[in-house]
């Protein structure tokens, strides 16, 4: 199931709460959101991982410069709980970033905190991460980056926020372009392109 980032009305068919003044950009690959990094987001109360045991999520986005350390800009998660699925990039002091990734849910949580894997700001990218209810693994352009063992226990229904972390702190300047939820574990060869 691939979510077109592409209009601030309705996002993979269902209706958006916008925050701030997110843009609809032009982008080589086609339309994306661009977000200011301190008061843009997008909520959608659908949360597209709900009931999956095993599963792929992925993010094709743009991080822009002289953002936020800490910005949580994909985000799904549980009704009335703190279970979640959350993609993070970190920046670092040479216009640079990494990717962290994080899941909790019933009875545990893990985080893939790629800080050797670093990234320089300027090109759009693709990220995902995969959960088969054994192990956790995140990539970036298709590149395994970390790995983990995780014993996952399916969340139920919720919401996602893109642009910020559900809580509205830790905003996220740059561009979304798409995101895709797969219910199996997909090869690097079955990713969405970030620059088809």
């Amino acid at each position: 199931m691939i979510w077109n980032i592409d209009n601030l009305e309705t996002i993979g068919g269902h209706k958006t709460t916008v925050l701030g003044t997110p843009t609809v950009i032009e982008t080589a690959a086609g339309k994306a959101i661009e977000f200011d990094g301190e008061s843009d987001a997008l909520f959608i109360d659908h949360h597209p991982l709900a009931g999956l045991e095993t599963f792929t999520a992925e993010v094709v986005f743009c991080p822009y410069a002289d953002g936020r350390a800490e910005q949580r800009f994909f985000h799904m998660q549980e009704n009335d709980s703190e279970h979640r699925v959350l993609f993070e990039t970190r920046l670092t002091n040479d216009n640079q970033w990494f990717l962290d990734t994080f899941v909790h849910f019933e009875g545990g949580d893990c985080a893939l905190f790629a800080a050797d894997f670093k990234h320089p700001i300027g090109p759009w990218y693709h990220a995902a991460l995969t959960v088969d209810g054994k192990m956790f693994r995140h990539f970036v352009d298709g590149n395994l980056e970390l790995e983990e063992e995780m014993a996952f226990v399916p969340q139920s229904a919720g919401r996602t926020s893109l642009g910020t972390r559900i809580n509205q702190i830790d905003w996220y300047k740059g561009a979304i372009r798409q995101v895709c939820f797969t219910p199996r574990i997909l090869s690097p060869a079955e990713f969405l392109n970030a620059n088809p």
